[in-house]
């Protein structure tokens, strides 16, 4: 239980945000839309992907509802968009022109399109272009590909990144359904967040439904030489050749955990769950983007490591695709969520050791990222205050969000809590969720019902303290206390590394035995490692980052010229390389080199991942 302090403190952050008064409608601070007074209920896309140029360019046309009556204008976001003319359609009156205005560029929100609404106006079509720097855009050329013979696109909408190449009310408190036809060269295939036909003949034309009303920053698109292969009547893969078969075996379980979060937590709504293999460049580690999760190649690793991965994007099927947060100061409501739900489906199809493996590796990531965050970003429920919505992206909402729910789970055990998970993603299907109405529902369906096991000054700790509660979940690995005994025995020189049982080992004990490596260990104990394990070598992208952050912190150099290079420069997943930028950073001659490495890099990586490097090489100054 708390001590007084925190039971002190519990009561006050009760207080101040029980006495807060809400407004009917919760203003998203990263969107200039008006939808509480207009909204497009439908968007239909018509666009050509020009490589060439690096460009798309066509009309996107809304179906809008008028909410105010008195509202004369329809007010969308975007940045870096040339509208070349709007038109509207007056009831069953020919398309005409009107007016528009696009304002001063915001750094971080871009510009503010305001289109003039005639009385009776049903629809607005948009004529525009995109720019090659659209930030959720990234265009490939052939050398950049697996293939060398075509390029590539792909889009990447989160958090406010959509309104770089769709003129859009871009707020994730918004939800629309979609249609779209995508031209391309010939020879190269296009999908997207919605229906993607299999068998669909490679010929420069496509088409595309989203059924489902969904957020702005969900709608997505892939363009390359793209193949197809099945792993279940609704699963499968879309790759380049290289990978295709890789991902198809690496993956095959994904209808088993299809078919684990449908007991756990309702029908699968969304039809097909295929997955996108995009290029090394890409970002994250994996986008939850509906019927198409696009996913980093890194975690293709040969013996199904890494699939935590593909169980969180799942996840987001119900987590955030379907409940969605209503702002990006409350992602924990998405991550926080999924991250939980991923680790329920990691139990079921991997059992019980492999999922609190997990669990340990996510909340010591969790303990040292906090160690350098301020302690406004340790909050769940976080206030961005004008800084861009990618802020929000850390362990906080993630493993934070996810501790939390385990707390719950643990307070009223799973015969209650899973029943309250299940009707919470069919209570609020395809609906957005904030923080007050989250804390209202687990007032209402916990602890209202179930009295005298959590409080609200407890729930509003988790969520609104950025100290972590004195009785926050630890759960521990039997497996990973005998891999601590060995490292110890190793550095004590009661063992030798032959006689560690190695051979044996997960992925998951090799991350656990690496990350904790004693801060004062030599590099000649590095070079023993490595001599044993060629870890410098390793496959598996997971482990050979570790283990090159690792290297630089030891001063152990062989693996930093062996490898260091090739890895950052072959990869542009945040997580896996701004470590390495950042640890080299923090001495003259590592400056130097991460400078070096990034002058070859930095035209192969996506704009997101640009744009955090610039600043950590202190090269936006």
């Amino acid at each position: 239980m708390f001590n007084k302090i925190n039971k002190f403190t519990a009561l006050i952050i009760t207080l101040v945000f029980s006495l807060s008064i809400l407004p009917a409608h919760a203003v998203d601070k990263h969107s200039y839309s008006n939808d509480d007074k207009i909204v497009g209920t439908h968007l239909h896309l018509d666009l050509t992907v020009l490589f060439s140029k690096k460009i798309m360019r066509g009309t996107a046309e809304y179906d809008i509802k008028i909410i105010d009556k008195t509202a004369k204008h329809f007010i969308l976001d975007t940045r870096d968009l040339e509208i070349k003319k709007i038109t509207v359609k007056i009831h069953n009156k020919k398309w005409q022109k009107t007016d528009f205005k696009v304002s001063a560029r915001d750094k971080m929100m871009g510009s503010k399109l305001t289109i003039a609404i005639p009385a009776g106006t049903i629809k607005v079509k948009i004529y525009y272009n995109t720019l090659p720097k659209a930030s959720g855009l990234q265009w490939l050329t052939p050398a950049q590909t697996a293939g060398k013979k075509h390029p590539f696109l792909f889009s990447q909408g989160q958090a406010i990144h959509t309104r770089s190449w769709i003129p859009i009310q871009d707020s994730p408190a918004m939800r629309l359904t979609y249609t779209a036809n995508i031209k391309t060269p010939n020879e190269l295939l296009a999908v997207m967040s919605a229906n993607n036909e299999i068998g669909t003949a490679k010929d420069g034309d496509y088409q595309f439904t989203m059924p489902q009303k969904i957020p702005p920053y969900l709608i997505a698109i892939g363009v390359g030489d793209l193949h197809f292969k099945a792993m279940s009547k609704i699963t499968g893969i879309y790759a380049e050749k290289y990978i295709l078969d890789a991902a198809a075996e690496e993956f095959v379980d994904t209808q088993a955990m299809i078919d684990a979060s449908e007991k756990l937590y309702g029908p699968y709504r969304w039809g097909r769950y295929d997955i996108l293999m995009l290029p090394p460049s890409f970002p994250f580690g994996g986008m939850e983007n509906p019927r198409l999760s696009f996913i980093t190649p890194t975690v293709v690793a040969g013996d199904k490591s890494l699939v935590g991965l593909i169980a969180h994007e799942l996840a987001h099927s119900w987590s955030g695709n379907l409940v969605t947060n209503s702002n990006w100061e409350d992602l924990w409501i998405n991550e926080g969520f999924t991250s939980y739900v991923e680790n329920r489906i990691m139990e079921v199809v991997y059992g019980k050791r492999r999922a609190v493996m997990e669990q340990v590796l996510s909340i010591n990531g969790l303990k040292n990222e906090l160690k350098t965050l301020s302690e406004n970003d340790k909050i769940l429920n976080l206030k961005l205050d004008g800084r861009d919505p990618d802020d929000a992206f850390s362990g906080v909402p993630y493993t934070k969000g996810q501790l939390f729910l385990m707390y719950l789970e643990a307070k009223f055990t799973r015969a209650i809590f899973d029943p309250f998970m299940k009707g919470y993603f069919q209570t609020f299907s395809f609906q957005s969720m904030d923080t007050p109405k989250i804390k209202a529902y687990i007032k209402k369906e916990l602890i209202d019902k179930h009295p005298n096991i959590v409080s609200m000054e407890e729930i509003n700790f988790w969520i609104h303290s950025s100290k972590m509660p004195e009785n926050t979940p630890n759960p521990t690995s039997d497996v990973f206390v005998k891999v601590a005994q060995g490292r110890t025995d190793w550095l004590a020189g009661k063992i030798t590394l032959k006689n560690m049982p190695t051979a044996s080992w997960t992925v998951h004990e090799w991350l656990k035995f690496l990350n904790d490596l004693p801060s004062d260990m030599k590099a000649a104990r590095m070079a023993e490692l490595d001599g044993a394990f060629n870890l410098t070598q390793s496959k598996n992208n997971e482990i050979a980052h570790i283990w090159l952050l690792q290297a630089l912190r030891h001063d152990y150099y062989d693996a930093v010229k062996k490898r260091l290079r090739n890895y950052i420069i072959s990869i542009g997943r945040r997580k896996l390389i701004v470590p390495l930028y950042a640890e080299l950073a923090t001495t003259k001659k590592g400056m130097v080199i991460a400078r070096d490495i990034y002058k070859t890099a930095r035209s192969g990586y996506h704009p997101l991942a640009q744009g955090t490097i610039d600043k950590v090489l202190k090269l936006d100054q």
